[in-house]
């Protein structure tokens, strides 16, 4: 059995998961790292150039109130001097940064003192960062550039790292939907590595193996009480047949049915499980072999044939006939057992469904599949639950697929799809 099926988005492989991961994050080290040393680069400039004015202004300060001559670069109350440097308050040396450009000229730190008392000439002198700045330029383009060939090594090692890393969990996985699917035997075995995969693969071979051995002991029980109440209720047909005539005796006769019943349904589960059976093929009409089954239950159930397509002359199916009334029997029998009426059963093309109007299949049904003597909700009513699991079991025989559903309006709706 399977949930209905839902749209489900493109699955992105984990290898590109992970390389676009390392490659984000190599690309904010690289940024955070660029921005960084192209800010302290440029701090490193500024606080130079600034020192390199100052000290600057104070030698040609002392060689022009010595000798009145002014140094190379020095001037007396240039024109482009910043107006912060105009009109200093005092004769303390000053710094100002002037980000103007003009040309090659720019940015630069401005450094002015008076060479005298208020009202004097300023001296001042202005140190041009424009060729330390063209080399923060080159350096930033030859980071980026690094950066970008230390990103194109890394992203295929990071792909090649994953890739090693998504075969691995691969394979757990496929291992884990091999023990979904029923292999019991399946086992991932040893990993390569000590860490969160290995942990991973090693729990899902111990899972498999506490399962494997719940299921085998299950199985075997079952078997074994089959085995041992068929002598037994073969004993109790025969005494009923000793009794007179009467209500006590088709009591009995009754009870002794449905014990029967459970016992060879009992022993059916056992053989399926086993592996023991085997589908007899031959081509039969679909809608005869339904009709037939559904009339042999005795139960009042409406069967619709659909039109045969244009074309076609007879509709045949290569099945096992008699595992095939099995499963239509046992699902028309659960539906007036478990739903309400009217049951319906409709055959069209390779499917047949068989739909109630009772209260639906309970959630945890639809989720996990039927289970044994387990009905699921109270208000489907009693029984022993295997009805349905023979008919899974009858179904996956002939390789054909049962899906149980509700309908969106209520009731149980059980979908038999033969393959091709």
């Amino acid at each position: 059995m399977r949930p209905p099926n839902r749209p489900r988005p493109a699955r992105v492989p984990l290898r590109w998961k992970i390389a676009a991961l390392a490659a984000a994050t190599a690309c904010l080290v690289v940024a955070a790292v660029g921005v960084l040393v192209h800010l302290w680069t440029a701090k490193d400039i500024r606080d130079r150039a600034t020192a390199h004015a100052f000290n600057t202004v104070y030698s040609a300060m002392d060689t022009y109130r010595r000798t009145g001559a002014l140094a190379d670069g020095v001037e007396l109350d240039p024109a482009e001097l910043p107006a912060a440097l105009r009109h200093p308050a005092d004769g303390a040396r000053h710094t100002a940064y002037d980000g103007r450009v003009e040309g090659n000229l720019g940015p630069s730190v401005w450094a002015a003192q008076r060479v005298g008392g208020p009202g004097s000439p300023v001296l001042a002198l202005r140190v041009n960062m424009s060729p330390e700045l063209y080399g923060l330029r080159r350096l930033d383009m030859v980071m980026a550039v690094a950066s970008l060939i230390a990103l194109a090594a890394a992203t295929p090692l990071a792909v090649y790292g994953a890739g090693l890393l998504g075969r691995r969990l691969r394979q757990v996985s496929e291992t884990a939907g091999r023990i979904s699917a029923g292999d019991l035997d399946a086992r991932t075995g040893p990993t390569k590595g000590r860490d969160e995969v290995a942990d991973i693969a090693a729990t899902v071979d111990l899972m498999a193996d506490s399962l494997s051995r719940r299921l085998r002991t299950e199985r075997q029980f079952t078997a074994d009480v089959a085995h041992e109440l068929r002598t037994p209720v073969g004993g109790l047909l025969a005494a009923a047949d000793l009794l007179p005539p009467g209500e006590t005796e088709d009591l009995l006769r009754a009870r002794v049915r449905d014990l029967r019943g459970l016992v060879e349904d009992l022993l059916e589960i056992s053989r399926l499980d086993a592996g023991a059976e085997q589908p007899v093929r031959a081509h039969v009409p679909l809608d005869a072999v339904v009709s037939g089954a559904v009339a042999r239950t005795g139960l009042d159930t409406e069967v619709t044939v659909a039109d045969v397509p244009h074309g076609q002359t007879e509709r045949t199916v290569e099945t096992d006939p008699r595992r095939l009334e099995r499963i239509v029997s046992n699902l028309v029998i659960n539906a007036h057992r478990h739903g309400d009426t009217p049951v319906q059963v409709t055959v069209e093309g390779r499917t047949v469904v068989v739909r109630d109007h009772g209260p639906g299949f309970p959630q945890d049904l639809l989720r996990g599949g039927p289970r044994r003597f387990h009905t699921g909700a109270r208000e489907r009513g009693s029984g022993h639950g295997l009805g349905l699991t023979i008919a899974l079991g009858q179904a996956r025989l002939l390789g054909a697929e049962l899906r149980l559903d509700n309908a969106p309006d209520g009731g149980a709706v059980a979908t038999l799809r033969l393959p091709d």
